[in-house]
């Protein structure tokens, strides 16, 4: 097993008295600071070398770092080892008798897999492993990167994913590198601004997103809980512009208790929480674009008042969808109408507020839709371009990142032979064009470029950019 050091985690009481050091006395140059709300944890880069130190600082008395404080005091916290190939490294330290706390890797921050090493293991300090996502190639036939399981709350589940950062804990320590953090992240594209915002996360059957693909395959990749379901994100996206436009807006919360449990909807923090973290609220919304009408892109469309009726959540948007997918979820078959719930979208109909379109166009400058088929007969994704610039959120053509390969696609779409000709057409246009990918479902990657090397894929992902 081959390591290098990724980085040093170290707890502080107050960000300003440790940078009165690291700054100041040393003469360090100091990164961007980062807060994660759900984690009650601000965390400062401090780049030394070829490396960096991690600062963290807890926001709140019930912060875990806050916790680790109480208990031991300022100081280290973790180190990072950064490793080649994670499962081997594991495997190593299993045949030498090493205490783990993770026996399988967890996803962690930008794509990358984690696994931690208990103190006992390593003379009383924490350590990380980490294998990157650029280490994580898929070939276009068969594999694809690790998706990855979020931790339960019974394996005290929470974490920081920081910019480049997993903070863990053993016991007492923070545990990292879940798929149930999600900061707001920003991205400029020419003169437009893209905002990924997160509506919480939803827990689907494994077999059913993966389609053909056997269970041994997807199973490392995307480890599923007891009742055989994999942690999947819900992330609309903002696309600020002469317009503010959010396309898709999650589940919603106007489902009652049975389809929270059925679905495992984790509604910690929600579109709210991230509308609001990235400076926006509901008013703010002019435009409201869906790529189709499933609940879990629909379903945070509308709202539920006090005196029990359903409008329109976003009070001052136009609505926008595909008429032929109007006509499939007003008309739903047997086979579809577990997906296509009335109360997501009739109400914006009898608001006056939705507009149907025919055919690929533009809504704004700078997005046009395109129809994919595939997973409903008129989904569609959208194309952002701006001053030479590319992205697209593809919506549900290439859900997680875990779903490069050509025949990795899910056995929820309709047309799965369509969904394979406009998988390859998309693949081929974001290599070449160097287009910036949006991924609704990832519980770990919000964006990325795809990569392709004598046939290999990978997800390159994507840097937030400091508000």
């Amino acid at each position: 097993m081959k390591a290098v050091l990724d980085h040093i985690g170290i707890a502080v009481k107050d960000l300003g008295e440790a940078l009165a050091f690291y700054r100041d006395a040393l003469g360090l140059e100091i990164g961007p600071a980062e807060d994660v709300p759900s984690q009650r944890v601000r965390a400062q880069f401090v780049p030394v070398g070829g490396t960096h130190l991690e600062l963290l600082e807890a926001t709140a008395p019930d912060s875990p770092i806050a916790a680790f404080l109480d208990k031991r005091g300022p100081g280290l916290h973790h180190i990072t080892l950064r490793v080649e190939d994670i499962e081997a490294a594991i495997a190593q330290l299993k045949s030498r008798g090493a205490r783990l706390i993770d026996e399988h890797p967890r996803p962690g921050a930008e794509g990358s897999r984690v696994a931690f090493v208990h103190p006992s293991a390593a003379h009383g300090v924490l350590i990380e492993l980490k294998q990157s996502a650029s280490a994580q190639p898929a070939r276009a036939g068969d594999t694809a990167p690790e998706l990855g399981r979020a931790p339960t709350a019974s394996e005290g589940g929470s974490s920081v994913a920081g910019r480049q950062s997993s903070v863990a804990s053993g016991a007492e320590h923070l545990v990292p590198g879940s798929a149930l953090a999600s900061p707001v992240v920003r991205y400029p594209l020419g003169d437009l601004e893209l905002i990924s915002v997160c509506d919480g996360f939803i827990r689907l059957d494994g077999g059913a997103m993966f389609g053909v693909v056997p269970k041994p395959l997807w199973g490392p990749k995307a480890p599923p809980d007891e009742r055989n379901r994999i942690t999947l994100a819900m992330r609309p996206l903002v696309v600020r512009g002469v317009r503010t436009m959010i396309i898709d807006a999650g589940v919603g919360d106007k489902e009652d208790a049975k389809f929270g449990d059925i679905y495992g909807l984790d509604r910690a923090r929600h579109l709210d929480h991230t509308l609001a973290e990235a400076g926006l609220s509901v008013e703010d919304i002019d435009v409201v674009l869906a790529t189709h009408l499933h609940f879990d892109h629909a379903g945070g469309f509308t709202v539920r008042g006090a005196d029990g009726r359903v409008r329109p959540r976003f009070p001052k948007a136009q609505y926008i969808a595909r008429r032929g997918e109007w006509e499939d979820a007003t008309h739903p078959t047997e086979r579809t109408r577990a997906s296509y719930l009335a109360d997501n979208y009739v109400p914006l109909a009898e608001a006056g507020v939705l507009q149907l379109v025919d055919d690929d166009q533009t809504i704004m400058p700078g997005v046009r839709v395109r129809r994919t088929g595939g997973h409903t007969m008129h989904h569609q994704m959208v194309m952002i371009e701006s001053r030479g610039k590319v992205a697209a959120y593809v919506a549900d053509l290439i859900p997680t990142t875990a779903h490069l390969a050509d025949a990795w696609i899910m056995g929820y779409d309709l047309y799965p032979l369509d969904t394979l000709a406009a998988k390859k057409r998309l693949l081929q246009e974001a290599v070449e064009r160097e287009m910036l990918i949006f991924f609704d479902h990832d519980p770990s990657v919000a964006a990325g470029y795809i990569k392709e090397d004598h046939g290999r894929r990978s997800v390159s992902p994507h840097r937030s950019i400091d508000p």
